[in-house]
């Protein structure tokens, strides 16, 4: 890649950065070229889609917080409920988390995949309610992270996730 091509990537990466982060996946591609400085078509010469801008921009972090799910715990249940509450953290930090868990892409399966199983290890340890699946806890976590947007308190939504999620019984 040319020298000139490398840093309009990067002020395309760094925009784009920053907008989803503020406005979530919704962002508009032309206003993140305006922000970086570059015409829509340079955008689309180094992302041919949204997705792909998306994924660039999100991967490493998420990736990271995926990678931190298959670390081995001591208490299973503590280990769901820890990476639930880094979710809710990031999110009520940086907007495209809770997008990332909906954007259609590898990375979304990936985070579902390792909710899934924290979520397994957890109900076998005795720690999480037996009736509550992969499905189920997507879709709570998607309400958290989006209702942190729409100005609620995320505190409070993570204690009422999180206790409901328990076992009314331990092993």
């Amino acid at each position: 890649m040319r020298a000139d091509a490398a840093r309009n990537r990067e002020k395309v990466l760094v925009a784009a950065r920053e907008l989803f982060a503020e406005k979530g996946f919704d962002v508009p591609l032309d206003e993140i070229a305006a922000r970086a400085g570059v015409g829509p078509g340079t955008v689309y010469r180094h992302f041919p889609t949204k997705q792909a801008l998306f994924q660039a921009v999100t991967d490493a972090r998420v990736s990271a917080m995926i990678a931190s799910a298959a670390e081995p715990a001591d208490d299973p249940g503590e280990a769901l409920f820890a990476f639930l509450a880094r979710m809710a953290e990031e999110a009520s930090a940086k907007r495209d988390l809770s997008d990332a868990i909906t954007v259609p892409s590898e990375l979304r399966d990936n985070l579902h995949a390792a909710l899934g199983g924290l979520l397994t290890q957890a109900q076998e340890a005795g720690a999480v309610r037996r009736d509550v699946t992969t499905k189920d806890l997507v879709s709570l976590m998607k309400g958290l992270l989006q209702s942190l947007h729409d100005g609620a308190n995320p505190a409070v939504l993570l204690e009422i996730v999180l206790t409901g999620l328990q076992s009314s019984r331990k092993p």
